[in-house]
This record gives C-alpha cells, sequence and structure tokens, in this order.
C-alpha cells in the first residue's frame, strides 16, 4: 500500500440546521446546533485513515481550545500527526455552515491560523513527504505553499493530486504538475470557463484540464455522480442514490477515498467507483467529519 500525505486546512466547524439558506440581510430562526472538526485538509485526512489508507497529516493549527480538541480528535484517527504545527499567535480556523432541508449548505471559513502555513513547515515535514506516494491537497492553504508543494513533489516523482476548492483561477505552471485533479463542477468552470451542463459540456472541461497539462481528470457532479477522463479512458460514473441530509465533507470525503484506492492499486476508475460510495454514505449524515464513513460500511 501507498503512502498518502494530505496538506491542507484544519477548522472548527459551527454548524446550524435550518429550513432554508437565508436571504442577504435576513435573519431567520435555526434549528439543531453541533460543533464539529472540518477543514477540507482534515476531512480528507479523516476520510483517507478511516477508509484504510496510510496518511500523514500536514497542518497548522492555533493554541487555543479549538486546535488543542482538534489535535486530540486527529490522534484517535490512527494517522502520522508529526507535522500538525501549532501557532503561538493565530487562532485556530473555523467555518460557519447552514444546512437546509434539502441537505444543500452554505459556508463562510475563517482561516486563522491555515493562513499561516510556511515554507520553513514545508521543509520541516520533508521526511514525510520523501516517504510518502500520494499528495493529496486543496486551496484552504495559501497558493504559494500549494505551488511549493506540488514543483517539490513532482520532482521527487510523486502523485500529485489537487481538489482545487474553493474554486479559485490555478497557475498554468501548477496544473502541469498535477497526477489527478477533481474539480467540482463550479470550480471547473472557474478554471476552464466551461460551465458543465451536460455530459458534452464535462467532456469538453476535462479536455481542456487535459491540454493544460493534467495527467489524469475526475470532475465531481454530485447527485449526478463524477466524470472521469485521461488520455486513455473515458468514463461517466453513477452516483449512488440516496436521501441527502447534509452534504457537508461529500467532496472531501470522495478525495479522501479516491487516494485510497489508488494508494491500493486500483485503476482510476476502480477507486472512482470506491470514492462514490463513500461519499454517498457520508450524504446520509449531519456534520464533516462525523459524516465520513469507515471501510466496513463501504464493504
Amino acid at each position: 500500500m501507498e503512502k498518502i500525505t494530505i496538506i491542507g486546512s484544519s477548522n472548527t466547524d459551527l454548524v446550524i440546521k435550518t429550513e432554508r439558506i437565508p436571504e442577504p440581510g435576513e435573519t431567520i430562526l435555526g434549528g439543531d446546533f453541533m460543533m464539529t472538526p472540518g477543514g477540507k485538509g482534515a476531512n480528507q485526512a479523516v476520510a483517507a485513515a478511516r477508509l484504510g489508507g496510510k496518511v500523514a497529516f500536514i497542518t497548522r493549527i492555533g493554541n487555543d481550545m479549538f486546535g488543542k480538541e482538534a489535535l486530540d480528535h486527529y490522534k484517535k484517527e490512527s494517522m502520522d500527526i508529526s507535522c500538525v504545527f501549532t501557532d503561538p499567535e493565530t487562532p485556530s480556523g473555523t467555518a460557519i455552515i447552514c444546512v437546509d432541508a434539502h441537505g444543500e449548505n452554505c459556508i463562510v471559513v475563517a482561516p486563522g491560523a491555515n493562513n499561516k502555513m510556511t515554507r520553513k513547515d514545508i521543509d520541516q515535514a520533508m521526511n514525510v513527504i520523501d516517504t510518502s506516494d500520494i499528495i493529496l491537497m486543496q486551496l484552504e492553504t495559501p497558493m504559494d505553499i500549494i505551488e511549493y508543494v506540488a514543483d517539490v513533489a513532482w520532482k521527487k516523482g510523486k502523485k500529485v493530486v489537487l481538489n482545487p476548492a474553493p474554486a479559485a483561477e490555478l497557475p498554468a505552471d501548477l496544473i502541469k504538475k498535477l497526477y489527478l485533479i477533481t474539480p467540482n463542477s463550479t470550480e471547473c468552470k472557474q478554471i476552464t470557463g466551461i460551465a458543465i451542463n451536460s455530459p458534452a459540456d464535462a467532456s469538453a472541461a476535462a479536455n481542456a484540464l487535459l491540454e493544460m497539462g493534467a495527467g489524469n481528470v475526475v470532475i465531481t457532479l454530485g447527485a449526478n455522480g463524477a466524470y472521469v477522463k485521461n488520455h486513455e479512458i473515458e468514463e461517466y460514473i453513477p452516483a449512488v442514490l440516496v436521501k441527502a441530509i447534509d452534504t457537508t465533507a461529500a467532496g472531501d470525503t470522495f478525495n479522501g477515498a479516491l487516494c485510497v484506492g489508488l494508494s491500493e492499486g486500483m485503476d482510476l476508475t476502480q477507486a472512482v467507483h470506491f470514492a462514490t460510495k463513500a461519499a454517498a454514505i457520508s450524504v446520509t449524515r449531519m456534520g464533516a467529519q462525523a459524516s465520513i464513513p469507515y471501510r466496513r460500511e463501504i464493504i
């Protein structure tokens, strides 16, 4: 089994269940409240660990209640946390999440210590990167750090996987160093300029990403499944039909699971099928990491 290192954000999620997402300037009464560990990096690391991956997590937390609780939580998730760095001055990242009656959400993130990750942190973690085969990142940490890691890992022959979330434009040189990119339809439009409203649109967007230099493309389409393409294969993989309660961390669960599948030697389409099942389970539960399944549940 190949080792997976996830570099990314650690947040505490403050989640409120509502009938609907409020309009700008509107106050509405919500329902259930929960506080749970989150952050795209942490979600993906926990997902990969619970699903059987050999996982290391590189992140930055604050020296506060949220940071200490997050660290205790990570210790219980069977991952290497030797490179979870504590910032002495900046608070831990937090996210405010509203989830409506249909399971859709809106999220506001205060990055906190996630924005303070430095090249020095990465250099200190280089022994972890050196012993890893797959490097998974997202966009809740500074772009210059993502570019630095991608360059170092690519030169070392690692498989660099980028989940380009939240949506942002990507430097052209970064895309060329990616073994795999996993945007959703919104993120894909931000990068390629192509809106995805049909399978033909997904094919065109995937072609654009391949032409930019990405080695493999998986476009996640929520309840419509996922679109997989590289220079040899092109396949649409349907979602597993479930009743969605909360879609928070579904994409993160998908990405963590996808990397576990690849680390076990599955081909890309097999790994996407595996990841689709994991994501389907996650949307039937409230919360971010609270919703992430274990391997036995997928089996």
